[in-house]
């Protein structure tokens, strides 16, 4: 049951709890301005309120889709809540219940857990809450939507640049976290361009493991157990930015910058300066912008009641989840201007500072 009118003094309490747990909400950091927003936040009840709970926001990309999100609900007339879990799962479902307690019309969440995360759809839906799973989806559950990047089409253009620059040889797959189904789409078009090349026999995957949690640290350490199990290693499929920084740590420390070619996703700042200096082959390019906007729009027409146009749909175990799939473009040293800066998602300046 919502409590959208609930004593402003709860509220407030709900609030602070939910702070104390995550550390990060989309609030102002002035202590008596966050009780008077927080009060005028859900007591609007003219507003559609739209709540928006991240995984993370350890990673640079997060901070973006957090900010393009709620820019674009707010300009559509409605408000908004950020809380990010940091990777706890517990947390992320006490989120949910806190902002489903505070009076919700929609839940959009990017599941640490593409799994556990389906308690949060049977706790939105006993409250009458839709939910969108965004760029991750929620496996197990009836999740109402789901919009995202054709992650098969991202593994697909990792290989293909990388294949490129060395087409034989000892390849290494350093993946995502395994309990984040983008993790397992991405190695799945990886191997849809590998497979011919391995059954041909140009191709050796001799090292193939996924990375826990994304951690950059342990992807690092992956790299390393590959190059000491390995005489040579080529090429480096890295299933995205953050991976490809730890794996290119453990090449540079073995003299095999530059020599070896490594993917990445995301174009984060870092990469996008690392594919210049020519440290790290390509990235992959998913205009966050068309993401957090056309999410947003989404919330805002399931909120006011309005029909959701999909293009497809997608399996997730249990129901074939209404879909949006946006298309993902890969970003070398020969395109940077042509995309992430012609777009506007990085500067000129920042990218060749």
């Amino acid at each position: 049951m919502k409590i959208r009118n609930e004593n402003p003094i709860n509220i407030v309490w709900i609030a602070i709890i939910s702070l104390l747990l995550t550390g990060c909400s989309s609030l102002p950091s002035n202590n008596s301005t966050k009780k008077e927003e927080e009060i005028k936040l859900i007591s609007d009840e003219k507003k559609p309120y739209i709540g928006f709970i991240l995984d993370t926001l350890k990673d640079e990309r997060w901070y973006k889709d957090k900010g393009l999100f709620e820019e674009e609900v707010k300009n559509l007339g409605g408000q908004v809540k950020t809380l990010a879990a940091n990777g706890l799962d517990d947390v992320q479902v006490k989120q949910a219940e806190l902002l489903i307690q505070e009076g919700v019309d929609v839940l959009v969440v990017v599941p640490h857990n593409a799994d556990i995360a389906s308690e949060i759809i049977d706790i939105a839906h006993q409250n009458k809450v839709k939910v969108i799973s965004y760029d991750r989806l929620i496996k197990n559950s009836k999740v109402d939507y789901y919009i995202s990047f054709d992650n098969v089409k991202v593994g697909e253009l990792q290989v293909s640049e990388l294949i490129k620059k060395k087409s034989k040889g000892n390849f290494a797959y350093i993946g995502g976290a395994e309990s984040d189904n983008n993790a397992v789409l991405f190695r799945q078009g990886a191997m849809k361009v590998l497979q011919p090349l391995i059954d041909k026999g140009d191709i050796k995957l001799v090292y193939d493991h996924f990375t826990e949690d994304w951690n950059p640290n342990i992807a690092k350490e992956n790299m390393k157990t590959a190059l000491n199990k390995n005489n040579r290693i080529d090429a480096v499929i890295a299933a995205n930015d953050g991976v490809a920084g730890g794996v290119i740590e453990s090449l540079t420390s073995a003299g095999s910058a530059k020599k070896v070619p490594v993917s990445g996703q995301d174009a984060e700042l870092e990469a996008i300066r690392r594919i210049v200096k020519g440290t790290q082959t390509m990235s992959v390019y998913k205009p966050i912008n068309l993401l957090a906007t056309k999410s947003a729009e989404m919330a805002m027409k399931i909120a006011k009641g309005e029909k959701i146009e999909t293009d497809q749909k997608i399996n997730n175990g249990e129901i074939d989840v209404p879909s949006i799939l946006l298309e993902p473009i890969s970003v070398t040293k020969e395109n940077v201007r042509e995309t992430v800066i012609k777009d506007g998602y990085l500067t000129e300046k920042e990218v060749f500072e």
